[in-house]
């Protein structure tokens, strides 16, 4: 039960599936190699894939052309401003940061703007997964890595998936694996949770821990690979708070079926389950916002998308044939094994002449959010020590240059934050020596009205869009719901995305010390957060937004126009503790704010992936039945 030992029989070699308790942990072993790759040297060439729609590389210099001329433009009105009394080094260093920071909302901007063309000329991008789908034939083992979660939720996920799937016709087709990394003391609930499962689910259900957690998530993945790899055609990847339809995988398993050069589909999941407001509130974002940057994103991507490590499915020969990965040389933080390893491999597969698509989907693919902002900048320090990683591995001999120029984003991604903060240094350093001209930072009306419509214009592309169509709108409750949840977004993005820019900096920074992520469970529920424990994970925030305070009280110019970015820095206690709590998103929920389609209409798989009182072994919660009161009222309401 607590080894890596397999049993003495199971599906793979034909036996049909019972509710036995005494049914073996894991099916014989089927083993395949899986060896570890060289990065210096490439792979012998092979043909490109032939998925990809016509004029990728047109698309591609269009959005890469489009951010070097705005970025340019951008540095270029700034240069003007500075270059009156000469140029300084300082101001040359001002210049440069300017440009990358434009360019990178340039590009965030061109990428939505070919998002919202294509949405609203009602096409779509052809993907392998686009065509009608027929019953798949290839045997696919769903995957699920663990590491010390709530075994309730998880089951009562899986659950809902063997039923989903059994519902679809897959029965004799996917077999479900959870894999542990969980501490010994967690096995006795993990186990309890297997057999339960066991006993009414019309698919397999494999379950082992390992004794040694090696490379963490994708040691796992691999060590699954290496042992059974060989008895299944595909594998699907997903994370704990994940849930597919069983329509969802059908169609990806037929997908790669009729597709044998794809190696990846990576699907679009959508963000469901938050109860408290911060949870509430970014899945409203992801589900309003994500569509014109999802569709942008499969306009450029084509054959050479990315992995997320989670919803998607994988052909498991390309996997083990391209992605064994190696262990980095010298100490963690930037050594040892690759963190962010989804990204990589996808790259990894894409070298090897396996196209990686992402494949949109109208529902049946889904996730949750952090319940709390001190859960997510947990979460967001793993991610950002693993696309810094990547900073390492862009030399990878033989990658093709869209998955350089993807790893390069992910690591720029977590830069940004820091550079907004030099950005800020410099500028106050540029307009001292100026005596405080606030033209330092917007020295023309063009360039102030540039940078609003490259911050906000995806929000308003994405609402407009939405707005178009009634059933659309009716998702979030109606135009008006929308309309007003869109107004109090705003305000609350732009007052803690000065918190956001802290909290990233300083991981950067502490990775730059040499300072590891640790490997912890992620907490998916909040009682809420106290004030007192809110301002110590926000210490820092609090001592530079102090600073910056008195020094615009003492008339110190340069900080007085900095009044928005200190003033989100001393509110960031208050933002996290508020909106962990519960309570304010259930309000939020009565008042018709943050609703999203799942909210108000959910699908017979997500109300069968809640647990229940059996699950928990207790009676009902009062306040998920309130819950489900209130969305049925909700449902009803005009649009």
């Amino acid at each position: 039960m607590n080894d890596n030992r397999s049993g003495s029989a199971g599906p793979a070699a034909g036996r049909p599936w019972g509710p036995s308790h005494a049914a073996p942990d894991m099916p014989l072993e089927t083993p395949i190699a899986m060896p570890i790759q060289s990065l210096d040297t490439a792979p012998d060439p092979v043909a490109p894939p032939r998925t990809s729609p016509h004029g990728m590389l047109e698309r591609r210099l269009l959005l890469v052309l489009g951010t070097l001329v705005i970025g340019t433009f951008g540095a270029g009105e700034i240069t003007r401003s500075l270059s009156s009394d000469g140029i300084s080094g300082t101001d040359v260093v001002l210049m440069l940061l300017f440009f990358a920071l434009f360019g990178w909302i340039a590009f965030g901007f061109l990428n939505a703007f070919a998002g919202f063309l294509l949405l609203m000329s009602g096409r779509s991008v052809p993907t392998p997964a686009a065509a009608p789908s027929a019953r798949p034939t290839g045997r696919t083992a769903i995957l699920l890595p663990i590491h010390n979660e709530e075994v309730e939720p998880v089951f009562a996920r899986l659950r809902a998936m063997t039923r989903s799937i059994a519902a679809a016709g897959g029965t004799d087709l996917f077999e479900i694996f959870v894999l542990s990394d969980s501490r010994p003391e967690r096995e006795v609930a993990e186990h309890r949770a297997v057999r339960r499962l066991r006993a009414i689910s019309p698919l397999p259900i494999w379950y082992r821990r390992r004794l040694v957690n090696e490379g963490r998530k994708p040691g796992n993945i691999a060590d699954w690979v290496h042992r059974h790899g060989g008895g299944y055609d595909y594998m699907l990847i997903l994370d704990a708070d994940s849930l597919m339809s069983g329509a969802a995988v059908m169609r990806l398993a037929a997908a790669m079926d009729r597709h044998p050069r794809v190696g990846l589909l990576q699907t679009i999941p959508m963000v469901i389950g938050g109860d408290t407001l911060f949870a509430r509130w970014q899945q409203f974002a992801a589900r309003l916002y994500g569509p014109v940057f999802s569709a942008g994103l499969l306009w450029w991507s084509g054959a050479e998308a990315s992995f997320w490590g989670h919803n998607a499915i994988i052909r498991v020969t390309a996997f083990a044939e391209a992605c064994g990965l190696p262990k980095l040389p010298g100490p963690e933080p930037f050594g040892g094994h690759i963190m962010s390893h989804d990204m990589y491999e996808a790259a990894l597969l894409r070298r090897r002449g396996w196209a990686c698509h992402m494949v949109a989907m109208q529902d049946g693919t889904y996730e949750e959010y952090p319940p709390t902002f001190v859960e997510h900048a947990q979460r967001d320090r793993r991610w950002c020590q693993g696309n810094l990683q990547h900073l390492r591995v862009l030399d990878t001999a033989g990658l093709h240059w869209v998955s350089r120029l993807q790893l390069l984003m992910g690591a720029s991604a977590y830069l940004t934050s820091p550079l907004w903060l030099m950005l800020l240094g410099v500028s106050a350093i540029v307009a001292a020596h100026s005596e405080g001209e606030i033209q330092i930072i917007a020295p023309s009306g063009w360039l102030l009205a540039l940078t609003l419509v490259l911050l906000f214009g995806p929000k308003l592309m994405a609402v407009w869009w939405m707005l178009q169509e009634p059933q659309r709108r009716g998702g979030f409750g109606g135009g008006k719901a929308l309309v007003k949840s869109v107004a109090l977004d705003i305000p609350l993005s732009v007052l803690v995305a000065p918190m956001m820019m802290m909290t990233q900096t300083l991981a950067v920074i502490d990775i730059l010390r040499g300072r590891k992520s640790g490997w912890e469970a992620q907490n998916r529920v909040s009682d809420g957060i106290s004030l007192s424990d809110a301002a110590r994970h926000n210490r820092w925030h609090l001592a530079v937004g102090g600073v910056m305070a008195v020094a615009a009280v003492l008339g110190v110019q340069s900080a007085i126009w900095m009044a928005p970015i200190f003033a989100g820095l001393l509110a960031a206690p208050l933002l996290v503790a508020w909106t962990s709590r519960a309570s304010l998103g259930a309000l939020t929920l009565r008042r018709r704010l943050f609703l999203i389609p799942e909210e108000l209409r959910p699908t017979a798989l997500i109300r069968d992936a809640r647990p229940s009182a059996e699950d928990r072994g207790e009676p009902p919660a009062i306040s998920e039945e309130r819950r489900w009161r209130a969305l049925g009222k909700l449902s009803h309401q005009p649009s």
